[in-house]
């Protein structure tokens, strides 16, 4: 992943997401409730739009992403008193083991080299019978929608470094020692699953 890129359009990154913004909805409406008086982090905010409509049904949240210029348009604007922004790498997090009730990594995982460090940088954050809640796009070519966003990302220098379809990605978790409790498919511009797991 380069960080410059995302750096370079987090100012437009929001903008360009509104177009998913049904899906996104039902993660408002979704997640709160399984965070409801937790420990949360999120992994890849982006600019911080997952995290300010979630946040205030936390105990705490820290919001991260490896991209400062991410994290400084997440810090813009209003948010909930327990949300606090900051700059992590998903692969080394700066954080001590089993710290979290929750951990919340949106529409990253699938443009990570090695997903897996993440994955076992979650696992080691997270409380034992914590909370991994990971929705992912998938079957990034199975319309033409999809392919054309697809194909405007990767102009834009946004490359999908894992293209799975819905049962390899589903795999994809069970292969790196997470149960499944909740996984749904919802259609956007690129499909997306919603997962929440547990470590196996």
């Amino acid at each position: 992943m380069n960080k410059k890129i995302w750096d370079l359009y987090a100012p437009i990154y929001e903008r360009a997401m509104r177009g998913d913004h049904k899906i996104y909805k039902i993660m408002y409406h979704r997640i709160p409730k399984v965070i409801a008086g937790k420990d949360v982090l999120e992994i890849a905010t982006g600019p911080g739009l997952l995290a300010k409509h979630v946040a205030y049904a936390a105990n705490k949240m820290i919001a991260t992403d490896y991209s400062e210029g991410m994290i400084k348009e997440a810090r813009k604007g209003e948010y909930p008193d327990n949300l606090t922004f900051e700059v992590a790498d998903a692969t080394n997090l700066p954080f001590e083991d089993k710290s979290f009730d929750v951990v919340l990594i949106a529409n990253a995982l699938h443009v990570m080299p090695n997903p897996e460090k993440a994955l076992k940088e979650i696992d080691r954050v997270l409380k034992d019978g914590g909370l991994l809640v990971a929705p992912n796009f998938v079957n990034h070519r199975s319309s033409f929608i999809s392919r054309i966003w697809s194909n405007i990302l990767k102009i834009a220098g946004i490359n999908f470094e894992h293209q799975w379809n819905t049962d390899e990605y589903r795999g994809f978790l069970e292969e790196n020692g997470w149960k499944i409790e909740n996984f749904e498919e919802m259609q956007a511009r690129i499909s997306l699953v919603y997962v929440e797991c547990v470590r196996r």
